[in-house]
């Protein structure tokens, strides 16, 4: 319960006055042994507890009648979403997730958790008359001025998007808005909660609580929880999208949220230049990952499409977006001196029957600088490379591309990303060093998408050079050293192999291994060319440079023009199309503990509020001023009645010389 004037409940001290009267007036008789009083104080011993009782709820029912009308005049109100105490606030600072993940339904509900919470809102306004309210919403992240709450679920910076949330940004912006707009003001925050969104290990958490504690008069901060079990629901996210020739390679991915292991037929919908193709999927368990092809028509270079599933309890994860243009040849590039690992090498990197896959060698001796134009991978059996070699590598590196470094034959102290070679060293007579562990789920010895290995365990050596450096390591020998090491760049990575595809070293020139890993890295190289059709919601890829306009081409769902920079789908920036799809972290269905959000406002007046329901029935405020002002009658009454006079025994009896009634 909360109360719109409070200070009006100082009022309650008046429910004193009773009892002080009450006191005065004892003081105000002095009692005199009278010996003739003995006997009927002895008459009335016996009724003297009934009397007391009787006055102490006399006096009881005028303190309360009091205490109720002070009570009544504090108008009070009881929340069951959200409230407020410490009287009207002048202004309301609105932060409003609009994430993908905000379009879930909760379980039997059929209302997205966003227009819930906008209803909610919306109710808690309602006896706020005169009270501002600015809307700074996930998607702009911009302060807005809302002319009356009745219009929170029509405008355009309410609706829904693709995009993602980032609540520490919000409370940022509303600390600086509050800074330069004075009063008393209180920050709500509708949100499902979702880990990502709120991101509890940034260290922006911290400025923000400084900021609103430096602030003249601190905010109130009211978290509106819609977490929650959802309704079921699947999802479909594009892991990658590549042209091979005539047809078009898709990586995807299919999750549902709920806990059955029941497998799920599930129809794939495939629309690609405006044609439509239906297949089934049959998802069993909670993740499934494959790989689809879709024929490109001979006459049509570019083009666009998506893939979409039945809608069900999220309607904003039900599609991925893609696009394509001209088939460039993948080029891959060797540097490695002439030798048996350099003729392996050739093969692995552009196999026979790879459409479009080419190799060239280059001798490492004759390197003074490199051409990297159109090329997708690099394989570097040759010592680090130094000066201005390594600084072509390294912009190749952020530009996407990838590097594989396998240990050279001749010792080196050169670095590079900061990583070198140890010294080799070669195994004990009639042994081997096997490949232990591996990374089955990151990296170039990960499953496949159908869930297959690959067979590293096949893999011996008898000679190794151990990457060193700040590399992550994804695969080690039997005795814990790194096999496989990685360092991640801008937007590429490198790689090191502690091995040579040189039969007097391993057999890592087997197919088993070699193969696989030298294809997956042509394969992410070449994303680099495809990636100018790719585009995450709300990533600065996904905005028009400048003199560019935007053009929604897709009539996938319901396009809402005032909203499409938050939509995923096809979208043309003058010349250029771009598929812009959600970001992954929206089918992240992890949710923040409470004890980790209440942990990000510690030393401010934060309240959490938790809404389980499924309707958008008001469940706001309701005031209950005319519930006290009812009881105060009541107390009034009771008193009134329990003051009556009582009949006496003596007024019972007859009259002298009139006849009893018995």
């Amino acid at each position: 319960m909360s109360f719109l004037q409070p200070l009006l409940l100082w009022g309650l001290l008046a429910a004193a006055i009773p009892i002080v009267i009450h006191l005065l007036n004892r003081r105000r008789h002095k009692t005199v042994m009278w010996a003739a009083m003995q006997f009927l104080l002895k008459a009335t011993r016996e009724s003297r507890g009934k009397k007391r009782l009787r006055h102490i709820l006399i006096l009881t029912c005028r303190a309360l009648g009091v205490a109720a009308l002070a009570t009544a005049a504090a108008r009070p109100l009881l929340s069951n979403v959200l409230g407020w105490s410490g009287g009207k606030p002048d202004l309301v600072v609105l932060l409003l997730d609009r994430s993908a993940s905000m379009e879930a339904t909760p379980k039997n509900g059929t209302v997205p958790r966003r227009e819930l919470a906008l209803e909610r809102v919306k109710s808690a306004l309602a006896d706020l008359d005169g009270t501002r309210l600015v809307l700074i919403d996930s998607a702009s992240g911009q302060p807005q001025d809302v002319p009356s709450p009745e219009v929170l679920t029509s405008i355009s910076s309410t609706a829904a998007t693709d995009t993602a949330a980032d609540l520490s940004t919000l409370a940022s912006r509303a600390a600086e808005f509050l800074t330069e707009t004075p009063g008393r003001a209180e920050v709500w925050i509708a949100s499902d909660m979702q880990a990502t969104s709120w991101q509890p290990q940034n260290d922006r958490w911290t400025s923000v609580r400084a900021a609103l504690s430096s602030l003249p008069e601190q905010p109130k901060l009211r978290v509106l929880s819609l977490g929650g079990e959802a309704s079921p629901n699947q999802s479909i996210r594009l892991l990658s999208s590549r042209r091979a020739g005539a047809q078009l390679v898709l990586d995807i991915e299919i999750t549902r949220n709920d806990d059955s292991s029941a497998p799920v037929n599930l129809p794939l919908t495939a629309t690609l230049n405006g044609v439509r193709s239906t297949s089934n999927v049959t998802l069993a368990g909670q993740n499934f990952r494959f790989r689809k092809t879709v024929p490109i028509p001979p006459s049509e270079d570019s083009g666009y499409g998506w893939l979409s599933i039945p809608g069900d309890g999220n309607l904003r994860d039900n599609a991925a977006f893609f696009a394509y243009g001209p088939a460039l040849p993948i080029k891959s590039l060797l540097v490695a001196p002439p030798g048996e690992a350099a003729d392996y090498l050739t093969i692995a990197s552009a196999p026979g029957g790879h459409h479009g896959q080419t190799v060239e060698r280059l001798d490492p001796a004759q390197i003074s600088r490199l051409d990297l134009d159109g090329v997708a991978a690099i394989f570097w059996a040759a010592p680090l490379p130094t000066g201005q070699v390594a600084e072509s590598l390294v912009r190749f590196l952020s530009d996407g591309g990838q590097v594989l470094f396998f240990a050279p034959l001749e010792d080196s102290d050169a670095a590079f990303a900061a990583m070198k070679w140890s010294p080799i060293t070669q195994s004990e007579e009639g042994k081997f060093f096997i490949l232990d562990s591996w990374d089955h789920d990151d990296g170039l010895l990960s499953d496949g998408l159908d869930g297959t290995p690959v067979p590293a365990d096949r893999f011996k050596a008898v000679k190794r050079r151990l990457p060193e450096g700040e590399g992550t390591t994804l695969a080690r020998w039997d005795d814990g050293r790194p096999f496989l090491s990685r360092r991640v760049f801008d937007r590429g990575t490198a790689w090191f192999i502690s091995s040579q595809p040189d039969y007097t070293w391993s057999n890592l020139a087997d197919a088993d291994v070699l193969l696989p890993v030298s294809q997956r890295l042509v394969i992410e190289g070449a994303k680099r060319f495809d990636t100018g059709y790719l585009a995450t919601i709300g990533s600065r890829l996904s905005q028009p440079r400048p003199g560019e306009g935007r053009i929604r081409l897709d009539d996938y769902g319901a396009p809402v023009p005032s909203n499409e920079a938050y939509e995923a789908g096809i979208h043309r920036f003058g010349e250029r199309t771009l598929a812009l799809n959600r970001p992954a972290a929206e089918d992240d269905l992890e949710l923040l503990e409470n004890n980790a959000a209440k942990g990000l406002f510690e030393g401010l007046d934060a309240t959490f509020f938790e809404d389980r329901s499924t309707t958008t029935r008001a469940n706001g405020s309701q005031p209950l001023w005319q519930a006290f002002l009812i009881a105060m009658l009541c107390f009034l009454l009771s008193e009134a009645l329990l003051c009556l006079p009582k009949k006496s025994a003596a007024s019972n009896a007859p009259l002298p010389g009139r006849p009893s009634n018995a």
